[in-house]
């Protein structure tokens, strides 16, 4: 690859809105293909990368883990194509993601009603946010 043709790692970060670091630490982990390297070692990204790092940004996003994404962009080649796995992969995602939801839920309830109980005073013999944070078994 000429040199003119290819991104820098900086450049890359950029296009895809993620950070330098990230760009390296999904290649040390293997979700990013290791690129083409100037005489001086500079790191060339094509489009091929662009595209794949956006791909793995929204999947962070969207909260897959690495794990997942790795699974994901298996699934994603031309070659592999398979709806049935990746809608099995989103389907239980998105079990988790509506369990968080309901246990968040959860707590903003909590929260909500204990510092509506607390007045504010700052001499109260009470503290209703203290009280609660005092409890072995406040999160269930």
């Amino acid at each position: 690859m000429p040199p003119s043709r290819g991104l820098t790692i900086g450049r890359l970060a950029q296009s895809s809105g993620v950070n330098l670091e990230t760009v390296r630490y999904y290649e040390r982990i293997g979700l990013m293909p290791e690129p083409d390297r100037t005489g001086g070692g500079h790191r060339l990204y094509d489009d091929d990368h662009r595209r794949r790092l956006a791909f793995i940004r929204r999947s962070r996003e969207l909260g897959f883990s690495i794990e997942e994404i790795r699974t994901l962009l298996s699934l994603a080649k031309p070659q592999r194509r398979a709806c049935d796995e990746v809608r099995a992969i989103a389907s239980a995602h998105l079990g988790e993601v509506r369990a968080k939801m309901a246990d968040l839920a959860r707590l903003e309830s909590l929260l909500a009603s204990t510092v509506a109980r607390c007045d504010g005073r700052a001499a109260a013999p009470t503290c209703p946010v203290l009280e609660l944070l005092e409890q072995e078994d406040a999160a269930s």
